[in-house]
């Protein structure tokens, strides 16, 4: 899920600017000093907590099952590798939307501690602000869902297999948008306050099960990648460091390159473009460019299914109501290396109601960003090796 933080919305605006008393400040020259005291205590310990698809409760995202404060309390939070800050719906609540679990109380947590807004973890946000010594957060997103409230540090438990110290979370008084059933959201990009940077984590890794499972996989933190695991390099952005960029050289369909030029899918000169690892979006954005040179490959090699009208951001859609059996081309990424990921069909052939009709699960974006979403990451399990930069895709790996 991509955030917007310096584009906030009319409201979140509205309300980020009332709790405003006096602006803050603190020296950028320490804003890394904030990890040590949870690195120190966590380097090399393995972290683990249940990731389920929240599709039971109304959400086409994926959440981890966290838990918060002490006594830990547990909640579902989205696993959001496109954004840095965590955080959860905290009473008192000024505008929430419906979440699974009770929401949290900071005033029973014996760990909740409010950040002043001298501490390097406020100077390291991007949008902060001070009332009464204490620090503000405000994150906006792209699709127009925001949160605000105050910046604190907490304790993080993963499930039986241990617990982090002074964690830097939002704890959010007012927040809108399509979070539907989650607590929050668990930040895991590259910036410096995400959850696996301010525990140092060598690397992490999950597996997203099939949207419509009821069965669980893992968030895994220090764990050793699968020996099979297909690599692909992940690239710096100098202009950009909350995102995973990966070196996406092509995509095959019907075992046959598709056509266009692969510096589309390169980063710029000036820092835009790449493509990036994203768990947080469903659906593949693809430059249009790009994505119109993949469906026009894909669509001629189904000229058997039956064509249906589109759907949503969807264009090319097939009734397959009547059909036991259906036969589609292979579709496949292309790394730097040599190296594919196979998907399987229905990593890019979804149903999207009751009566059968299925769409190519890949859209174009207006802008110069790719995206691989959580429909093509499904059945495998992803890996990112950050001390060794490079991210591992190893299929049916949940």
């Amino acid at each position: 899920m991509a955030p917007q933080p310096l584009s906030l919305t009319l409201t979140a605006f509205i309300i980020f600017f009332s709790l405003i008393l006096t602006s803050s400040a603190a020296d950028d020259d320490h804003q890394f000093e904030f990890m040590d005291v949870a690195a120190a205590l966590n380097q090399a310990r393995q972290f683990q907590s249940p990731v389920t698809s929240g599709i039971r409760l109304g959400s086409g995202e994926y959440f981890a099952r966290i838990g918060v404060g002490r006594p830990s309390k547990d909640f579902y939070m989205v696993v959001d590798t496109g954004s840095d800050i965590s955080w959860l719906q905290c009473q008192p609540c000024s505008t929430c939307y419906d979440q699974a679990d009770p929401i949290f109380n900071p005033s029973a947590s014996a760990s909740y501690r409010p950040l002043p807004c001298a501490a390097p973890q406020c100077s390291a946000l991007e949008v902060s602000a001070c009332r009464t010594d204490s620090c503000l957060y405000q994150v906006s997103y792209g699709d127009g869902s925001y949160t605000v409230g105050n910046f604190a540090t907490e304790t993080v438990t993963f499930g039986a297999t241990g617990s982090v110290p002074n964690v830097a979370i939002g704890c959010g008084h007012h927040n809108e948008g399509l979070f539907a059933g989650a607590a929050g959201l668990l930040g895991l990009g590259g910036g410096t306050l995400s959850l696996n940077s301010q525990i140092k984590a060598a690397s992490f890794s999950y597996c997203l099960v099939n949207r419509d499972s009821s069965s669980s996989s893992t968030l895994e933190f220090n764990s050793a990648r699968a020996s099979d695991a297909v690599l692909a390099p992940l690239l710096t952005n100098p202009r950009i460091n909350t995102y995973h960029f990966v070196a996406l050289n092509g995509i095959n369909v019907g075992g046959r390159p598709v056509n266009f030029s692969p510096d589309l899918l390169d980063i710029g000169g000036d820092g835009r473009g790449g493509v990036i690892i994203d768990s947080g979006t469903a659906v593949t954005r693809l430059r249009s460019e790009v994505y119109n040179s993949v469906r026009d490959a894909f669509a001629g090699m189904a000229r058997d299914l039956p064509a249906a009208s589109g759907f949503s951001l969807f264009d090319t859609c097939y009734d397959l109501s009547r059909m036991t059996t259906v036969r589609v081309p292979t579709v496949s990424l292309q790394f730097a290396g040599g190296k594919a990921v196979p998907l399987r069909p229905s990593n890019f052939l979804i149903p999207v109601d009751d009566a059968g009709k299925y769409c190519f699960a890949f859209a174009a974006t207006s802008g110069s960003l790719s995206i691989i979403g959580n429909v093509q990451q499904q059945g495998t399990r992803v890996s990112y090796d950050l001390a060794n930069k490079v991210v591992g895709f190893s299929p049916n790996k949940c």
